[in-house]
């Protein structure tokens, strides 16, 4: 019984010891573990999904040709588009929008877009205070 005892001392003895070591090491003797957000912005991992960007080509178009791929594979549903005919006869998105308060940021609409037209840029940055500002229609996406 009094050996158990002193084998619990003897633990948490190290663990003190431990939890002390880290906390000298990171803020007294050493660099913050901890970042100051806004004043200090993290670089987001190359292959992050943040926001959607639709391209526009090299002549000043949008890329986007209304076929509706990226809305067909999207799992959550949150892309509508209304294609258009110009007059060339080209199919255009005439209203391209996304709900970005239902999209669950997956980038299966990246992926099915056949001409690469749209993109998911590093962004993170997406609260608002009203759910209608989280409707992104395309001049917004071109936009930004």
């Amino acid at each position: 019984m009094i050996n158990s005892f002193f084998k619990r001392i003897w633990a948490l003895i190290c663990g003190l010891r431990e939890t002390l070591g880290y906390f000298l090491s990171t803020t007294v003797f050493g660099k913050p573990v901890t970042q100051r957000y806004p004043e200090e912005r993290r670089e987001p991992y190359p292959r992050f999904h943040g926001l959607h960007k639709l391209l526009r080509d090299d002549d000043g178009n949008e890329k986007c040709v209304g076929c509706c791929l990226c809305a067909a594979v999207c799992p959550a549903q949150c892309i509508t588009i209304e294609t258009a005919e110009n007059e060339n006869h080209e199919k255009y998105a005439k209203h391209y929008q996304i709900d970005i308060s239902r999209c669950i940021f997956c980038g299966y609409c990246v992926e099915a877009c056949p001409v690469g037209a749209l993109l998911m840029s590093g962004e993170y940055e997406l609260a608002d205070y009203s759910r209608e500002s989280l409707l992104y229609n395309k001049e917004r996406l071109l936009r930004e």
